[in-house]
This record gives structure tokens, sequence and C-alpha cells, in this order.
């Protein structure tokens, strides 16, 4: 059996793995990967990012929390409910390691070791979300923005693929805010942004202008799962 970088993955072993069959997949950037209409198969993400985002009035869609290799896409099977209220949508393209939603329900009936990891990242996913709202809610843009680079190179690494207008969509602003913020980041040499992409040049400056907003959550993530490889 192929090694998986996926963490959870990497957590269930072999024998779970087994069972699962899970089959490498290629996700292009804004590709919808899981919804209430499609949730046929679950998705271990990787490499790049996906956004878990909810539809508001139909008219805007605004993301809830963000899963990369750490994590799986439909969590709404873990707590035995079919329907997913959020879209995932890929953020930054990758792959992923697809799994056919029956056979990952079947799994999470019948092995606890797989349950109690999969119920871990849930946890840990839960506290993501509810570390977003406070954010969306008390944060300035440019500390929101901090936090959400943060995230997304925890996952990818210091350099990825983004637009100002997808940046925009994922924190529920205008355009022009982020651009503003952006080239505030800039200016005080935190991050270098050409057309398409975002490079990370002082964590450490992030970290300090998230001003406490990032790494609650991923202190529980590594409490609950282990550190990150």
């Amino acid at each position: 059996m192929a090694a998986f970088r996926n963490r959870l993955l990497a957590l269930l072993g072999a024998k779970a793995l087994r069972v699962l069959q899970p089959e490498i997949v290629s996700i292009a950037v804004r590709e919808q990967i899981h919804s209430a209409k499609d949730s046929g198969f679950v998705y271990f993400i990787e490499d790049g990012v996906a956004s878990v985002v909810v539809d508001v009035d139909g008219r805007m869609a605004v993301e809830m929390g963000i899963i990369g290799y750490e994590g799986v896409t439909g969590i709404n099977l873990l707590y035995g409910d079919p329907v997913d209220v959020y879209r995932v949508i890929m953020q930054v393209p990758g792959r992923a390691a697809g799994v056919k939603a029956s056979r990952w329900k079947a799994l999470l009936r019948r092995d606890e070791r797989a349950r109690a990891v999969a119920m871990k990242f849930a946890r840990a996913f839960s506290i993501q979300v509810t570390s977003t709202a406070m954010a969306n809610s008390r944060a300035k843009l440019e500390e929101r923005l901090a936090r959400w680079l943060l995230m997304v190179g925890d996952r990818t690494g210091t350099t990825f693929p983004i637009t100002h207008e997808f940046i925009s969509m994922m924190l529920g602003v205008r355009r022009t805010g982020v651009t503003l913020a952006v080239q505030l980041l800039e200016r005080n040499g935190l991050i270098a942004a050409s057309r398409g992409s975002a490079t990370i040049l002082d964590r450490p400056g992030l970290i300090h202008l998230a001003n406490g907003s990032y790494g609650f959550t991923e202190r529980h993530y590594e409490r609950l799962l282990g550190a990150p490889s």
C-alpha cells in the first residue's frame, strides 16, 4: 500500500487503508469537491487547500474553514448526517485521496480507532470554524489576512497560487479592501505578492500582525492529533 501524506490516512494504518481503497485524484482550482448534492466521495487532501464555504442567501459564499493535508472533507458524515450544509471548493490546486463515502462510513461504524481519529479531527475543525467566526467579527482586515495566509502556508509551503479576487471571496470583503491589505503587508516586508501568487517572507511578523487570531486552532490540532510533519 502506497504511503500517503495525509495526516489522517497515516494515522489510520494499513488495515483501514485496505478497506478504504483510496485513489489519488488531481483537483483544479475552484473545483467543487463536496456538497449536499454530491457526497458520493470524501477526499483526504494530499496537497493543496480546500475551502469549506457556506452560501449566504444564495448570493455570497463565505469561508468557514480550510482543509489541507491534515484532514478530510465530508465532516457531516462523521456525525451521521447525510446532508452537508457546506460546499467544499479547491482554493489551491493539488491532489487528494478519494474514497467512496460508503466505504468511509462502513469503516467508521466498525473500526474504533478510525472513529476516534475522525472525531478528533472533527473536533479540531470545529475549533477552527469557531476561531474563524471570532476573527471575522473582531479582527481587522489585515489581521484576518495575516491569519489566512499563515493557515494556507502551513498547508502548502511559503509560496502558493492565489488571487485577490479569491481572497476577497474567502474573507467576505471587497476586492479593493484586499488589495489595500496586501499592499500593507508588502510594505512591511511580510509577503511578496505577484499576479496570481503570494510568498510569505516573514512568518513571525505575520503571526505578530495576526494579533492572536492565529495559533489557537493549530495548538488544539496538535493536542488532538499530534504535530503535523
